[in-house]
């Protein structure tokens, strides 16, 4: 096999149709757009027009809002920490932080303003877990299993 014998399995590129070629071509002339009309000529945005009538986009209630204020953190909880260990994805003798956390598997990436501890499920290894938030509850079961929770600064985020 050389470079110059590669060639692409047949029918599995198709050549774009070139309209307005000639009558004979079966897309010449109007080129497949019908006759006159706006939209037949080039520059046309009538998406959501209703010739004049409020579209309905404006005619619905609108509704919420989105905090710009509101914190990303990625997740975890504590059940799934127990299971990793238990499954030898994460060793219990080292700091439990965010960096680990991707490590295991446990999150697939950093939130904006780092990972929050919660609650849900069992804990039974002694931790030393840095988090950038955590629920009480969180905390409280982490001190129950005789570990230790660091609540460190999220990660200042640029000033414009």
């Amino acid at each position: 096999m050389k470079l110059n014998q590669l060639s692409d399995n047949a029918g599995a590129r198709k050549a774009r149709t070139r309209v307005g070629r000639g009558i004979g071509s079966g897309k010449g002339k109007t080129a497949g757009r019908g006759v006159k009309g706006q939209k037949s000529r080039s520059g046309v945005a009538i998406k959501g027009f209703e010739g004049g009538q409020m579209p309905l986009y404006q005619r619905l209630p609108k509704r919420g809002f989105t905090n710009i204020f509101k914190k990303d953190y990625s997740e975890v909880n504590i059940g799934r920490i127990q299971g990793a260990i238990d499954a030898g994805k994460l060793d219990a003798g080292k700091p439990v932080n965010g960096d680990s956390l991707i490590e295991a598997g446990l999150i697939t990436k950093l939130g904006k303003d780092g990972v929050r501890l919660l609650a849900k499920g069992q804990l039974s290894a002694k931790l030393q877990v840095e988090v950038t938030g955590a629920s009480k509850a969180a905390i409280a079961a982490v001190e129950k299993a005789g570990g230790t929770v660091k609540v460190k600064e999220a990660p200042a985020a640029a000033e414009a």
